[in-house]
């Protein structure tokens, strides 16, 4: 079984970055193969409301790095989300992702079963992980993926710098190893 890890963050080799590569290691070690999308390498531009993707067969006429997302999202069976609070939520660039998704929900709700769970990095310990997180479920709920947390509550809620952030730490493996154990069960 395959887990896609998509950091949000425009920062290469920022909080996000390093988040989405250590909850993946765990993930491998526990036998999954594990995919990346980072967005401060990508080029997602935003969704134009065109319609194309809603046509039969519609495909996105943005020709961007959103064309191999696609693929890695479709391939995957668990997703894992981690994004910055930037102005109380997830950042801009990841938002376009989502809104760029449209086209698997359109084509077939592409989406729908796969397991999802979201982490957050914020500046101070109450600086907006959980409505960050909270956006992150909303698009996957709208794609009707199963959505879990870290077993108690939301999901990773992180301070930065997040490798210090032992407290912050610990429900981020523990968010993965629950979307391990619900793949698992899924088998």
């Amino acid at each position: 079984m395959r887990i896609l890890g998509i950091s949000g963050s425009p920062k290469a080799g920022g909080n996000n970055d390093k988040l989405i590569e250590k909850v993946l290691d765990i993930a491998l070690k526990r036998g999954f193969d594990t995919e990346t999308v980072f967005i401060s390498s990508s080029l997602i531009a935003p969704c134009t409301a065109c319609g194309a993707c809603a046509k039969e067969g519609g495909k996105c006429p943005i020709d961007d790095s959103m064309q191999i997302v696609y693929d890695k999202l479709v391939s995957a069976d668990g997703i894992i989300v981690s994004s910055p609070v930037y102005f109380g939520t997830m950042t801009a660039q990841l938002k376009a992702l989502c809104d760029r998704s449209v086209l698997l929900r359109r084509q077939g709700f592409q989406l729908s079963n796969k397991v999802g769970a979201a982490m957050a990095v914020g500046g101070s310990r109450n600086g907006g992980q959980e409505k960050t997180i909270q956006s992150i479920h909303e698009w996957m709920h709208i794609h009707g993926m199963i959505v879990i947390g870290d077993g108690g509550h939301f999901g990773g809620i992180l301070q930065k710098p997040a490798q210090d952030d032992e407290e912050g730490m610990k429900t981020a493996v523990d968010t993965v190893n629950k979307l391990c154990d619900v793949l698992g069960m899924m088998k």
